[in-house]
């Protein structure tokens, strides 16, 4: 572990530098400050997350799988016992429709018109495979939590689920510059509601988990490398429940460039730069608390979402109004840099 504050006291900052990976390459030997086993082990200190002042966004609905989970969160209601009858319905017209299908295409449109002739159409549907793609605030600046950490689950929710995704770092000028981990923790009763609780089923107290690290696009490591990667899920409860999961990045509805020059345009900027989660392709319907109720966390739950070329997110779940309240924000973050006399780094 190294202090990088001789380059820039936020990773917002940091991230601004142009050629940044070959700037750390030279870094001193005085700046190491120590192992990362003695900060996961808190003997030298705890990891944050690997971004401060960043915009967290996330963009929706970008596999063919999580857009038919959302459509069926959508025609139960929020009700989990209702899921698997919907499922059963639904996958063998929209699953095989919506496979391979790139989203704003002529193909995508056709498709559109013959789900709306079949009385199929959803508003998911709408940002999963039309030309606009779901661009929506995951979390706010200072607030998301990282390796190690718990993440929350809001009590009024009784069906949810991790989202294991890869996250795209951007600086202020939309030049996409590393990716790292994130689990983009969902409340399918709630947004099943109503859309229009998205932001509460997305945005509470350590809702948001991001990291261990942001990797850098350097040597052989590229955009192109990314696109390959296969992203693991295992969730671990303590009553002996086990599941796995893989979503692959190749099955992705919209490229990264598109998704990120939808959220950053000349209509939307980010001075402070952005991350961007990219979507899963993982929707959990293993049963859990009974036959056709799909599945749902239980406080205790562990969550490891992995992939060799960005490493493991590892988080325990509980309740969010149980969880350490997120205290430490921007204002915080300032009078940290003043008494360290680091401002001029920001």
């Amino acid at each position: 572990m190294f202090d990088l504050t001789s380059l820039s006291a936020t990773s917002s900052g940091l991230f601004e530098i142009e050629n940044l990976a070959e700037r750390l390459v030279s870094l001193p030997s005085s700046a190491c400050l120590g192992k990362l086993d003695d900060f996961l082990s808190g003997a030298l200190g705890r990891l944050l997350a690997p971004i401060d002042l960043q915009a967290v966004k996330a963009a929706g609905v970008t596999f063919a799988d999580s857009m038919l989970e959302r459509v069926i969160e959508e025609q139960a209601r929020g009700d989990a016992g209702r899921s698997q009858a919907i499922r059963e319905k639904l996958a063998p017209v929209l699953g095989d429709s919506l496979r391979g299908l790139v989203a704003g295409s002529a193909q995508a449109a056709k498709v559109k018109e013959l789900l709306k002739e079949m009385g199929l159409w959803s508003q998911y549907l709408e940002v999963g495979i039309g030309p606009d793609a779901e661009i929506f605030t995951k979390a706010q600046p200072m607030s998301s939590v990282t390796c190690g950490d718990t993440v929350g689950i809001h009590p009024i929710s009784e069906w949810n689920n991790p989202e294991p995704e890869i996250v795209l770092a951007v600086r202020s000028d939309g030049k996409i510059i590393g990716a790292t981990l994130g689990n983009d923790v969902n409340l399918r009763d709630v947004e099943g509601r109503s859309a229009l609780l998205l932001g509460k089923a997305k945005d509470n107290n350590a809702s948001c988990s991001i990291g261990p690290f942001v990797r850098l696009f350097h040597g052989n490591f590229t955009l192109d490398v990314l696109r390959t990667v296969r992203v693991s899920l295992l969730v671990q409860g303590e009553d002996g429940f086990e599941m796995k999961g893989e979503s692959p990045m190749e099955a992705i509805s919209r490229s990264p460039e598109n998704l990120v020059s939808q959220l950053r345009n000349r209509n939307h900027q980010y001075p402070d730069g952005a991350v961007l989660f990219l979507g899963t392709m993982f929707a959990p319907v293993k049963d859990r608390r009974g036959p056709g109720q799909g599945f749902t966390h239980e406080v205790g739950d562990r969550v490891e979402i992995a992939t060799p070329t960005l490493g493991r997110l590892i988080n325990w779940v509980d309740r969010t109004d149980v969880c350490d309240e997120w205290s430490f924000g921007s204002r915080a973050l300032f009078r940290n840099l003043a008494v360290r006399g680091l401002l001029d780094k920001a």
